[in-house]
């Protein structure tokens, strides 16, 4: 099986898999590659729907030089627990950072949540944070500032009230929640244009159709969010002790005192 990076070749027949609307498993099939590699080349090189291979095989020698010239300061992969391998703990970041970049979210922003989340702690300050990404402070500040807004993390105090960013089991409900307020925001404000264009002008009725659709899902994402926290939050309650013994059940001995 191929090891190291990928080749331009390979990056070649990714750009062709993809072109053809083959699954990633296939394409790393092909390649005698994990698929997890053919994922995160073509997430952290502009999604299915821009990747080329000649644009990443270049951003990937520059990525490669960057490391280089900065190895020096100590960006080699720090050292893990649980017998991790450093390595895989490093491209499983950039891969998880790849994917929430692809999804829309600002890459910086993306690597500071994929940071954190990925630490058993879930949680980091803003020194760790500058440190583990070989960021200005400046930039972890813009990131925390977005995600907090975005309702991905929590703010705390450690014992040495150094402020501290937390993820935790409720991120991606609180995300949720966010995400369906600025959608019914948005449904408010598309309503509040048909008055003003004319209830039956051709703007105003897309702008109707715009409001209905974007209404049902805001609604949708809110009661699936609170389900599904409903639901992954309960513990699951003991069984009964339905066997025989000191109950009261009709299946105990009838002959016992």
């Amino acid at each position: 099986m191929p090891g190291g990076r990928l080749t331009q070749q390979e990056r070649q027949q990714i750009a062709l898999g993809v072109a053809d609307g083959l699954a990633y498993a296939e394409i790393a099939r092909r390649l005698h590659r994990p698929t997890s590699t053919v994922t995160r080349e073509v997430m952290r090189n502009g999604g299915p729907t821009a990747y080329r291979a000649d644009l990443a095989h270049r951003a990937t020698e520059r990525r490669a030089h960057r490391r280089r010239q900065a190895a020096p300061r100590g960006t080699q992969a720090s050292p893990q627990p649980h017998g991790r391998d450093p390595e895989a703990v490093r491209a499983y970041e950039e891969l998880f950072t790849a994917v929430m970049t692809a999804s829309g979210m600002p890459r910086m922003m993306a690597r500071v949540l994929s940071c954190i989340t990925l630490t058993d702690t879930g949680s980091m300050t803003a020194a760790e944070l500058a440190r583990h990404l070989q960021v200005s402070p400046a930039s972890v500040s813009k990131a925390i500032a977005y995600l907090d807004s975005q309702g991905m993390i929590r703010r705390e105090r450690d014992e040495r009230r150094r402020e501290r960013y937390t993820v935790d089991d409720d991120i991606w409900y609180r995300s949720m929640i966010a995400s369906a307020r600025s959608t019914a925001q948005l449904v408010e404000t598309a309503r509040e244009g048909i008055s003003i264009l004319g209830p039956d002008t051709p703007a105003a009725i897309r702008l109707e159709n715009i409001a209905r659709f974007l209404d049902f899902v805001s609604e949708s994402i809110s009661r699936a969010a609170e389900q599904a926290r409903e639901i992954l939050h309960t513990k699951p309650q003991p069984t009964p002790n339905t066997g025989t013994g000191t109950g009261t059940g009709t299946g105990g001995d009838a002959e016992n005192p």
